[in-house]
């Protein structure tokens, strides 16, 4: 399994929450008696994400918790392709996905860290592992990125993807120019 060659073929990259784009912590309170979960999200791998969106990647978030939290990060990164399954039931939810895009489970790539992913890990094309995945996640990875969720792992794997398909310099030079334009029209 060359995963250089893997990269090529990826047209959508689906992301695990937590312990991915999270570190794993909830923080879970009440305000005014009504409760309240909060979660850390990395500000690069938001970036990230863009990043692979403007690549023409699809980017889809399968998770198997249930939080508004969620919901709310995908609005704001433009991710339409959201699946909270609170029975962790993440292959059914992604062939789901793959099939409204019109993609294959060989044209995936998923990050993940924990065993509510092995079943996905098992069945895409390219499955990636963060740092701090248990030892059977390590081991189904084709890719195991060196930062820990929450903490840039999903930066990471946006990198590596672009830069193995050869599209990372023109992503980023593209994102420049665009902010660089920004602010002479003003």
């Amino acid at each position: 399994m060359d995963p250089r060659r893997l990269a090529r073929r990826v047209k959508l990259v689906a992301l695990d929450v937590d312990g991915v784009m999270t570190d794993g912590g909830i923080y879970l309170g009440a305000v005014d008696g009504a409760p309240m979960e909060f979660k850390r999200y990395d500000i690069q791998d938001g970036l990230g994400i863009k990043f692979l969106q403007q690549a023409g990647l699809h980017v889809a978030i399968v998770t198997g918790r249930v939080s508004e939290g969620v919901r709310l990060r995908a609005a704001e990164l433009g991710v339409a392709d959201v699946a909270q399954d609170s029975q962790a039931r993440k292959l059914p939810a992604l062939r789901e996905i793959c099939a409204a895009r019109g993609v294959t489970l060989d044209e995936v790539a998923f990050v993940g860290d924990d065993w509510p992913d092995v079943a996905v890990l098992r069945a895409v094309g390219l499955p990636v592992a963060v740092a701090n995945a248990v030892p059977e996640v390590l081991a189904l990875a084709a890719v195991r990125l060196e930062r820990r969720g929450g903490h840039g792992a999903v930066r990471e794997f946006a990198e590596w993807l672009l830069r193995e398909r050869g599209e990372w310099q023109a992503v980023t030079e593209r994102y420049v120019a665009e902010r660089a334009d920004a602010m002479v029209a003003r």
